[in-house]
């Protein structure tokens, strides 16, 4: 649980893979989404409108890459924005383009010496 929420931040103040990939997707995925922020990309592919290029950049990010991010069409991102994951080979190589340190998971040890003591909530 802790991990999904570290990870969960991570990516509202990353966007690196929004920035770094080309979203390319079956051309149906992109028959749901707004007409203006799909391009496409063969008969078969298409893509969101700003990751096809030499710098690309998603045109539904929005905010600072490594500061503070969103995607302005969450909710009906492509499947492949969904694959890539916090800390996964993807979400690393984007941020090291992008000079950001790697996530990493870390174990939270749990106290054992606090169960005779109140707890300060």
């Amino acid at each position: 649980m802790l991990s999904q929420v570290i990870a969960q931040d991570a990516c509202t103040s990353c966007g690196a893979c929004c920035a770094f990939f080309r979203v390319s997707f079956y051309w149906a995925e992109g028959e749901i989404m707004p007409n203006d922020v799909v391009e496409d990309l063969s008969p078969v592919y298409s893509c969101m409108k700003g990751t096809n290029q030499k710098n690309p950049r998603c045109v539904m990010l929005s905010g600072e890459i490594g500061q503070q991010v969103s995607c302005t069409m969450y909710e009906q991102r492509s499947s492949s924005c969904k694959e890539v994951q916090a800390g996964d080979s993807q979400c690393l190589k984007a941020r090291s383009a992008h000079g950001l340190i790697p996530l990493i998971e870390i174990d939270i040890p749990h106290p054992v010496n606090d169960e005779d003591y109140d707890q300060v909530v």
